[in-house]
């Protein structure tokens, strides 16, 4: 008798069982090695639609095939095989268990197993496999890692919870991949890169050789030897790493540089770099697509991966070549160098649904670089360090810590052991060297908006950061210089974009250009301004702020970096005003030496010391292996958030656009997942308080859950307005 796992394809053939089977086992081993478990990851391939053999279940594809309505529920195919694999892989069972509909608590897990144990149908599903399988079940003990016994209770518990996440991810990416393979033959021929790290490396290399050494000024001299450093670093055996180097010190390419040539003397897979904020991806991707591709690579080399991207299109409005490859590559990361964000990378390894989790095998044996690694959120930090740590210590996975404000992770009591190699040795003296800035502190009294606006209006070109949108706003009001510019989060991400590309004309033609900015500037976006003046903030903050002044070393003298102590005292809540507080205090004994090491040890101290670094109690979720709550409780950006599509934004043309998408939407002819991240560049996240409260005034439009229309106003300047529409309530 034959049994099938799929139903028939275009070509109008079945997918046979068996072959599903020792298929997919195939490739969960090959993906499974890497976590130094191929054999269970062999097992679980094999075993996880052992309950297909059940006769019922083969009348119940057949049937649905055939549009029979004579079975109106699915028929379980997954109990068969979890007994197995709990008689032989013990927590792993879960893998199988979850490998439709995402990984579920052990608890649970526990109910839903002795139901199936005592189900007839899974018994002879079993017998069945056995007719047909040869060696179906192992005669020895199946080999794990021996890090799994290691460690005390807690750390055997977290450390088995993460080897279940990955071996889960492994398992999926594996099934889906077979499964592809035979529904679709055209998709799967896309997958997969033919260019190797070596190539990469080589393209690198020769790239980077046009720049070397161009520049004998300091600012250039500096970023040669910041280069080397980082190429001589790269001889080091994987795990953590930290690259202190000073904005403007070209550490987007040294890094890169240290990974690729890293990963090529070790054996790693890819490499992937995460940055906190979309903007910042799009212009690293970019950076790096320059630097690594070809035209004969049809873009399959840096996969640019965030809610934004969604393929590169033509001068025509077409996608261009490669944007098919961009959309699979984005399901499970099969790419060798990923650029994404740190909300995409650390939520989709505590999650656990199948789609997020697919990718995150792909994080063993790779390099992974963590942009601003200042910016982690300290209420998260300790299950993110502890992941970061499974990694680094028993998955060959190099961490490099990149940022110009190291922060002092070890203040943190569970990680007072850890241990991190410093890419650049003595890394100080080029805080000193490319000391660019002259800061000018006016602490004394606080300032009104009008005062501030008394410090910019003489100044052609400058920009001032402030803490909230509320000051922004009032800000603009008191410059009332209409050609004043606006970057923040109540523009959505197509307005941020052309804002930051008319500040880079402004800037290199010598225009006026006086810019207002919350802290979405901050964090790697390449700006060049002789003045920068910045509202008291977290000290980390001040510092960024610091690295848009004078960023190139091109004026005659230093930039004039003046920090202010605002009259208007409004902050975001959480971490950052507990780390404005702990700046006050740093700040009050003096001028503080900026170019020091010991100021980001006590600023950092103080803030991981002030904060929980796990307030969701995730570790505790995780040694209980409850895997739903985890996902729920591991949020980078805490509050619940709708999106509202802006349709007033840009040309006639992208607004003509908008609306088209928008309508397609509506009709619900595309998946509205594709069509969302084709909608990306056009939305603004509310809170959801301010759109309930919106939604009463008739200024939102739903659309679907959680998406609106914005039917308010939508100033070319400031973005999204509407009567009593308070800008607390648009996301920082």
């Amino acid at each position: 008798m034959l049994y099938f796992a799929h139903s028939k394809n275009d070509a109008g053939d079945y997918h046979l069982l068996v072959d599903h089977l020792r298929d997919t086992a195939a490739l969960a081993a090959d993906f499974a090695a890497a976590l130094g478990a191929a054999e269970a990851g062999r097992l679980l391939g094999l075993w996880h639609d052992l309950g297909k053999f059940n006769p019922r279940w083969q009348s119940y594809l057949l049937a649905d095939e055939a549009k029979l309505d004579k079975y109106h529920e699915k028929i379980d195919h997954k109990g068969a095989g979890a007994r197995l694999a709990a008689n032989h892989l013990g927590w792993l069972a879960l893998a199988i268990q979850g490998h439709h509909g995402g990984l579920r608590d052990r608890n649970g897990f526990k109910n839903w197993y002795q139901e199936r144990s005592k189900d007839s149908a899974t018994s002879r599903a079993i017998e069945k496999a056995r007719e047909v399988i040869t060696n179906l079940e192992p005669a020895l003990a199946v080999p794990l890692p021996a890090f799994l016994l290691e460690g005390d209770d807690r750390s055997r518990k977290l450390t088995m919870e993460f080897f279940v996440r990955l071996m889960f991810s492994a398992l999926i990416d594996a099934d889906r991949l077979d499964t592809e393979h035979h529904k679709k033959q055209e998709r799967a021929d896309l997958r997969g890169s033919s260019t190797t790290l070596a190539d990469i490396w080589n393209r690198f290399e020769a790239n980077h050789a046009r720049f070397d050494g161009k520049r004998s000024d300091p600012v250039g001299s500096a970023r040669d030897e910041i280069f080397r450093a980082c190429i001589s670093a790269a001889e080091k055996s994987p795990g953590l790493f930290r690259l202190t180097v000073p904005t403007g010190g070209g550490k987007t390419l040294s890094a890169l540089g240290f990974a690729l040539r890293h990963a090529l003397k070790h054996g790693q897979r890819s490499v992937i770099v995460a940055v906190p904020y979309t903007t910042i991806t799009e212009q690293t991707a970019q950076v790096y697509r320059d630097f690594l591709e070809i035209p004969d690579d049809a873009g399959r080399v840096v996969l640019e991966h965030h809610s934004a991207a969604r393929g590169r299109e033509d001068a025509g409005g077409e996608f261009a070549p490669g944007s098919d490859w961009t959309q699979l590559a984005a399901e499970n990361w099969d790419a060798p160098v990923v650029v994404t964000t740190t909300v995409q990378l650390f939520e989709s390894l505590f999650a656990n649904d199948t789609s997020s989790v697919r990718k995150v095998h792909r994080l063993a044996r790779s390099v992974i670089i963590l942009d601003e690694a200042q910016v982690l959120p300290p209420k998260l930090l300790e299950p993110i360090l502890d992941a970061l740590q499974q990694l680094t210590r028993h998955y060959g996975t190099t961490v490099v810590l990149s940022t110009a404000t190291q922060p002092a992770f070890e203040a943190i009591p569970a990680f007072r052991d850890l241990k991190a190699d410093e890419i650049v040795p003595s890394p100080e003296r080029y805080f000193r060297q490319l000391q660019r800035v002259k800061y000018d502190w006016r602490m004394e009294r606080p300032l009104s908006w009008p005062e501030v606006a008394d410090l910019m209006r003489p100044e052609g070109q400058a920009v001032a950061v402030v803490n909230t949108k509320r000051g922004a706003f009032a800000l603009l009001d008191a410059l009332g210089d209409p050609a004043a510019l606006h970057l923040s989060t109540a523009l959505c991400g197509a307005h941020r974009r052309a804002v930051i590309e008319e500040v880079k004309r402004r800037l290199a033609v010598g225009e006026p250009c006086r810019l207002v900015s919350t802290q979405v500037i901050e964090a790697g976006v390449d700006l060049d301004f002789p003045v920068a003046i910045r509202a008291l903030g977290p000290l980390d903050s001040i510092v960024q702020t610091a690295g848009r002044c004078n960023r190139e070393g091109k004026l005659p003298g230093l930039g004039r970096m003046v920090v202010f102590a605002p009259a208007d005292v409004g902050l975001p809540s959480g971490h950052y005003r507990t780390a404005v507080e702990i700046t006050r205090a740093v700040l009050g004994g003096g001028v503080p030496d900026l170019a020091g090491i010991g100021i980001w040890e006590r600023y950092f101290g103080d803030l991981f010391g002030s904060v929980d670094t796990d307030a969701k109690l995730i570790q505790e979720r995780r040694m209980s292996f409850d895997y739903p709550e985890v996902a729920k409780r591991f949020r980078m950006i805490d509050d619940e958030t709708e999106s509202l599509i802006i349709t007033t934004y840009g040309s006639a043309e992208t607004r003509r656009h908008v609306h088209s998408l928008l309508a397609e939407l509506r009709s619900k002819g595309t998946p509205p997942r594709e069509l969302m991240r084709r909608l990306q560049p056009y939305l603004v996240s509310l809170r959801k308080r301010g759109a309930d409260a919106c939604r009463r005034q008739g200024l939102i439009a739903d659309v679907m859950d959680g998406v609106g229309e914005w039917l308010g106003g939508y100033d070319p300047v400031r973005g999204l307005t509407g009567q009593d529409l308070s800008p607390d309530n648009l996301v920082v």
